[in-house]
């Protein structure tokens, strides 16, 4: 930047290194953000194609494209002048950097440094990222790109297994992932249904059904009503689902094809809930057995399927026992195929 000359004087000045979130529009800055441009002596940005080079145009600011080192900005601040740097992407570590090199060296009087967040990042931004990352592999992976809901399907499944399996561990971590493994398969599958030629929709089209749908069903939150326990909310929530549906049994909308106890248990919910008097088949067999432990388990408030998940991996811990090996201990020969 050889254009840069020092102005004569002792102040030293102040340099605003201003950051922007590439998830809010462009030229959606805060009010510090415009005060400190429109106050500035020069107006720096190293990257012509900076998104918001063009509403500073047109807001009337003057914007160099030069890309400054530390020492530069010394001299073109001196003489009390205020130079604000619009950051890359990259947020400018070497700029950064050399400022505080020169703050440590103790050798120059330095500018009044700040950081000035001009946009800031409201929570949930970074579920743009995904959808755009998202996108760009719909478009460009040859797996991703030949995707089908039906193909998906499987893994939806799987990863909502995973899931289950790191909130019973208590695995934060984790958790932190599979959370993200079911998110992607969400996001995935709005992806692919933009591209229906028939009854397209998108991501955006998926969040508002459900926005929609909780705002209404949560008439204590949203609305008059009131619920001051969780079993009055569940009975605004029922009765609310059951006008929107216009559902003619309460075993509608149970899907069939759930695993069998989690089924039987949410068939004996439903009967509770309903306050029917429904006695349970008794044709015999061990399946019928099963459908009375899995009624019985709900009623008293315990998930059978939890709790058969806890008593098999009791079981294989004295399997692996019997078979002489540690605890946490993993043989490799299926690895890849089962988890």
């Amino acid at each position: 930047m050889n254009d840069v000359t020092a102005p004569t004087g002792s102040a030293t000045g102040r340099v605003v290194l201003l950051t922007t979130s590439h998830r809010v529009a462009p030229g959606l800055l805060s009010w510090p953000a415009w005060q400190a441009l429109r106050s500035a002596d020069r107006v720096l940005c190293a990257d012509g194609t900076h998104p918001q080079l063009p509403y500073l145009k047109e807001a009337g600011i003057a914007v160099e494209e030069l890309s400054p080192t530390a020492e530069d900005l010394l001299a073109a601040c001196a003489g009390g002048r205020t130079v604000v740097v619009v950051a890359t992407g990259e947020g400018e570590p070497a700029l950064t950097d050399g400022l505080a090199r020169l703050a440590g060296s103790g050798r120059v009087s330095m500018p009044e440094l700040e950081l000035l967040p001009a946009s800031y990042d409201l929570p949930g931004a970074r579920l743009l990222d995904l959808v755009q990352v998202m996108d760009r592999i719909r478009v460009e992976c040859p797996w991703s790109s030949r995707q089908t809901h039906q193909g998906l399907a499987k893994y939806a499944v799987e990863e909502s297994y995973e899931l289950v399996e790191a909130i019973e561990d208590g695995d934060r971590d984790e958790l932190r992932e599979e959370l993200g493994d079911v998110l992607l398969q969400v996001v995935f599958h709005a992806r692919i249904a933009e591209e229906d030629p028939e009854a397209p929709f998108s991501v955006d089209d998926v969040a508002a059904t459900i926005v929609s749908k909780l705002i209404h069903r949560h008439p204590h939150v949203f609305g008059s009503a009131t619920a001051t326990t969780p079993e009055e909310v569940r009975d605004h929530w029922l009765r609310t689902k059951a006008a929107e549906k216009r559902r003619e049994s309460v075993t509608d909308g149970i899907p069939l094809h759930q695993p069998a106890l989690a089924l039987a248990a949410k068939l004996a919910s439903r009967v509770r809930s309903a306050g029917l008097e429904v006695p349970l088949p008794t044709a015999g067999g061990l399946g019928y057995d099963l459908l009375a432990l899995a009624a019985r388990a709900e009623s008293e408030g315990i998930d059978p399927e939890a709790a058969l998940r806890a008593a098999s991996r009791a079981y294989r811990d004295a399997i692996r026992a019997t078979e002489g090996l540690e605890e946490g201990e993993e043989g490799t020969e299926a690895e890849g195929t089962e988890k």
